[in-house]
């Protein structure tokens, strides 16, 4: 007979205290496993997403509103415009690898809901703004076929919303103006879903806008120092320079903060397991104080009891760390759809990334304080006396 059947044998004469000692430290585990994944899946959505903008830093004049939703609060108004020829002067950097120039345009549409909204015309180069945006897929048709052309391309809640697809006419609200869809793209779960994409040329003229500009998206290469770069981009009159890194940055710093405080509840649920697997092993070594004195008055050594008790609390705590990142496996899309509800801003795909990595050094972690939070209980067993257990049986 083993040890560890031994052990599991005593565990099981207290079977509900010890089956509450195991889901203490599962419950802890849980926790761990899911903040863990949470911090890494999060970071890996934020990343994608900041990529996926296909630019890094994005120029517009000072005072205009650089979001299609800070536009849509403002009622459309607030825009300011940029001459064309700061392309060139933007070009001239070596950091930069490629420029997409953007002009946005609102009109009032009375149509929208009852007492109507705002419809966002994105003018973009089709050039250079579907190889910085790679990532956009359609859903139907494509980009347009003429530069210049009155064709629009639509996101996936602007299609819905104005009931339109692939070879529809869309016409633009106060005008005689309609634009021909070219595509209709799929959801993003950006703003990129709510625009309506219009060749920048098309804009420019409709709107009497020749020339001009709200936004310049820039690409940097890779190598380059992102920072550095916008220093210099802070040098060209009247403008602001949006480092997406930076909006980036700041987000993760506020996810810091936050992991901080829930780390520290995490250290106090383990501290609290902890003391559970404490309080279980010791009730136990106590309950058995006769039995192991006993078992040392027929030739065991203190060594082997150490470890017979050692053993015990081993399977609890791999018990509780399994059940516990099972747990956390089963329930990470839960986990993931209760963050979206609480936070006020997550990124697109998987909120908690779980994988065996991660759970091998949860696993690890739980197993190190739960042994160590045994050390105690195991000493005391191996330091009973054969004869104070007998007289105290007496």
């Amino acid at each position: 007979m083993t040890v560890f059947h031994v052990a599991y044998k005593n565990m099981l004469r207290k079977k509900n205290r010890s089956l509450l000692t195991v889901v203490g430290i599962a419950l802890s585990a849980w926790v761990l496993v899911s903040l863990f994944g949470f911090n890494k899946g999060y970071e890996a959505s934020l990343n994608r997403d900041i990529d996926n903008l296909g630019f890094q830093v994005l120029v517009t004049a000072k005072g205009c509103p650089y979001e299609a939703a800070t536009l849509m609060l403002k009622g459309g108004i607030g825009l300011r415009y940029m001459d064309e020829g700061i392309l060139g002067d933007i070009r001239k950097h070596p950091e930069v690898e490629a420029v997409t120039p953007m002009l946005m345009h609102a009109i009032f549409d009375p149509n929208k809901g009852e007492s109507g909204g705002i419809s966002s015309y994105l003018g973009v180069d089709p050039s250079t703004f579907p190889r910085l945006k790679a990532f956009l897929e359609f859903q139907e048709g494509g980009w347009f076929s003429d530069p210049r052309g009155r064709e629009a391309v639509l996101g996936y809640e602007a299609a819905e919303l104005e009931q339109r697809e692939v070879g529809d006419s869309l016409l633009i609200p106060e005008t005689d103006v309609s634009l021909k869809v070219t595509g209709i793209l799929k959801r993003t779960g950006t703003q990129d879903d709510g625009t309506l994409f219009v060749p920048i040329r098309t804009v420019q003229n409709l709107f009497g806008k020749k020339g001009r500009l709200t936004g310049v998206g820039v690409k940097v290469d890779k190598r380059a120092d992102i920072a550095a770069l916008e220093e210099e981009l802070y040098n060209l009159p009247d403008v602001q320079v949006v480092s997406l890194a930076q909006v980036k940055q700041t987000i993760v710093g506020l996810i810091s903060t936050a992991r901080v405080i829930v780390l520290s509840i995490a250290a106090i649920a383990i501290a609290i397991a902890m003391i559970g697997v404490v309080n279980t092993i010791l009730m136990s070594v106590l309950e058995r104080f006769q039995e192991i004195g006993i078992l040392k008055s027929l030739g065991a050594q203190a060594e082997h009891v150490f470890a017979l008790v050692w053993a015990e609390t081993l399977m609890l705590c791999l018990a509780g760390s399994l059940l516990g990142t099972g747990l956390a496996l089963v329930l990470s899309r839960a986990t993931g759809w209760l963050v979206r509800r609480i936070l006020p801003y997550t990124p697109t795909g998987s909120l908690v990334s779980i994988d065996w990595k991660l759970v091998l050094a949860s696993v690890a972690l739980v197993l190190a304080v739960g042994m160590a939070s045994g050390l105690y209980p195991s000493w005391k067993a191996s330091r009973i006396r054969p004869l104070e257990a007998i007289r105290r049986e007496e």
